[in-house]
């Protein structure tokens, strides 16, 4: 299960705001073998495009080579999506290439909520996960965080 602190979810929510359209990305480092990222590292998406991302490659080996340097490994990988659910697309499961990571989704279409899903994608598989939000927020959430068992979670509609 992810952990996460409150500030993350909304640092990840802005960024999803800021480039929407189009998709937004970047990676939440943390402790290795840690459910719990401890920073956020916003990235370009190279693609600029509402409908995929790809994180430029060298921007990507700056990051990851920065995360060796601070023994962090990559905690989340999110990415918003701007127009449909927050599940992972084929595409996106066919780029997860971080085992250990969850891959956090954002939904964009909603002006006034964001939808924030996690998943783990190992070998083509998706499981939907529960995140544990913790910590205060600068105020009222502009976010929903639906547990994978629930009616309103993306990953129920897949089943």
């Amino acid at each position: 299960m992810l952990r996460i602190d409150r500030s993350l979810v909304e640092a990840m929510v802005a960024h999803a705001r800021a480039d929407h359209p189009d998709e937004a990305c970047g990676v939440l480092p943390g402790p290795d073998g840690s459910d719990e990222p401890a920073r956020i590292v916003t990235m370009m998406n190279a693609e600029r495009s509402p409908t995929f991302y790809r994180f430029d490659s060298g921007e990507q080996l700056a990051v990851w080579r920065e995360m060796d340097e601070r023994d962090e490994v990559p905690v989340v990988i999110y990415h918003s999506h701007t127009a449909t659910e927050p599940y992972p697309s084929r595409t996106d499961s066919s780029l997860a290439a971080e085992p250990d990571a969850h891959y956090v989704l954002i939904g964009t279409a909603d002006p006034d909520t964001a939808l924030v899903c996690s998943y783990r994608i190992s070998d083509g598989e998706i499981t939907a996960e529960p995140i544990t939000v913790v910590g205060e927020g600068a105020g009222e959430p502009a976010f929903s965080v639906p547990a994978p068992d629930s009616d309103d979670h993306p990953a129920r509609a897949k089943e």
